[in-house]
């Protein structure tokens, strides 16, 4: 049977430690969709591990990882972050690791492209992570893209990305500065050590399922960063939510134990786009300052706010959370006063929504109605059951699976393996 845990916000939720402490129990543990954007962090034993394109089901030297034909896959970027890990003293990573052959293939051509896309977007930019991965989904899209199984037919790679090429340097001309036939020549090479890793992932799931095989499935970026329910265009371009776990995975529907939303306990987000709760005032920094809100991949500043419950709301809505991990908890111990987004208001009407608009102008237009909670204004840190939680920690946890109606399971109260409670 499968669990499934997924960013409920706009990605960097803490989604990697459950899956770090999840993934100590299943044999198999798998990526979906997305590609070397995302970025986990997992702190165990005093070290830092940053995962990106692979899954951290590599922590357990006992688990099977799976590379899934959703996913986008920069080659590069996978030697080096599998060399990252055994140089952290991680043991056997590279006989653990595969990638299923229908997977598409970012090139540093796509990475190319998708800077220049940006600067053609100018004020109106998305604020990618410019790894390749929109041009990469669009040539998937647009049937010109290279699937993994095709690297191993070395005439027909060198002629599709050739054409790629061709086609790109036609849109840009003089701006595109790339050598194709230096790319070509270093998959020379990837190829030879490329083929271990590269499997049908059709049987693979198929036999994992049939003998009831305990499967962890982790998701890449957040719902609010799917291609059709996300802010878009402020969004990536995979099925971010429930629906590209079956997609990316062919998981069978029915063998799903648990659907976990990652939520982390006010909100953040990367790149452009409208953010009802943000806050460029005195709260906003702090949470960015405490929280250490810079990407992993990126290195870029998080945006910063309240917890926004109308997003979360709208998020349960479409992935059907059975339960909640409420992470970062305790970056919230020092306010007096926390506040949480609990409606919003039509910015000309004045009329309550009924849920999270597609409209970006209305959204960047609402008026947040907010709900006030008396801080703990002490270290949760440390703490390991539900229980010894401050009153005022349990009131704001308890409203939250009021309002969203669904029960709060785990809470993140730090940075490592150990400061994780699970509300039983």
């Amino acid at each position: 049977m499968a669990t499934i845990i997924l960013g409920a916000q706009w990605g960097d939720e803490g989604k990697g430690k459950l899956t770090d402490i999840l993934c100590q129990k299943v044999k198999l543990c798998a990526r979906s969709c997305g590609g070397n954007n995302a970025g986990h962090t997992i702190v165990a034993n005093g070290i830092t591990y940053d995962f990106h394109l692979l899954p951290s089901g590599l922590m357990n030297k006992e688990c099977t990882n799976l590379i899934g034909s959703g996913v986008v896959v920069h080659v590069p970027a996978f030697f080096k972050e599998l060399k990252d890990l055994e140089a952290k003293g991680l043991d056997n990573v590279r006989d653990r690791i595969f990638i299923s052959d229908r997977a598409h293939v970012v090139f540093d051509l796509h990475q190319l492209v998708d800077g220049l896309e940006e600067v053609e977007l100018g004020a109106g930019a998305i604020g990618t992570t410019r790894k390749g991965i929109g041009p990469s989904y669009s040539t998937k899209s647009s049937r010109s893209g290279v699937r993994i199984s095709e690297i191993f037919d070395e005439a027909k790679f060198e002629k599709k990305l050739r054409e790629l090429a061709r086609s790109f340097k036609k849109r840009y001309g003089e701006l595109l500065e790339y050598d194709v036939e230096e790319e070509i020549s270093r998959f020379k090479i990837y190829r030879k050590d490329l083929a271990a890793h590269v499997v049908d992932q059709i049987p693979l799931i198929r036999s994992a399922q049939e003998s009831s095989t305990p499967i962890l499935v982790e998701g890449a970026n957040a719902l609010m960063l799917d291609i059709d329910y996300g802010t878009y265009p402020y969004v990536t371009s995979s099925s971010t939510g429930l629906g590209g776990v079956f997609t990316g995975l062919a998981l069978n529907p029915k063998k799903i134990n648990n659907i976990i939303g990652v939520v982390k306990a006010y909100t953040t987000r990367v790149g452009g786009g409208p953010f009802a709760t943000e806050d460029l005032e005195a709260a906003g920094t702090k949470l960015q300052d405490i929280g250490r809100e810079w990407g992993v991949t990126t290195g870029r500043k998080r945006r910063c706010g309240w917890l926004d419950l109308v997003v979360v709301k709208y998020s349960t809505d479409i992935n059907y959370y059975t339960s909640l991990n409420i992470t970062k908890l305790d970056i919230l111990d020092t306010f007096p006063v926390i506040m949480v987004a609990t409606a919003y208001l039509d910015g000309i009407t004045g009329e309550k929504l009924e849920s999270f608009p597609a409209d970006l102008d209305q959204l960047a237009n609402v008026k947040v109605e907010y709900k006030e909670f008396k801080g703990w204004e002490t270290s949760i840190t440390g703490i390991t059951t539900y229980e010894e939680l401050p009153k005022e920690a349990k009131e704001y946890l308890e409203f939250i699976e009021s309002y969203v109606g669904v029960k709060v399971q785990y809470i993140g109260t730090g940075p490592s393996r150990q400061n994780m409670i699970e509300k039983l």
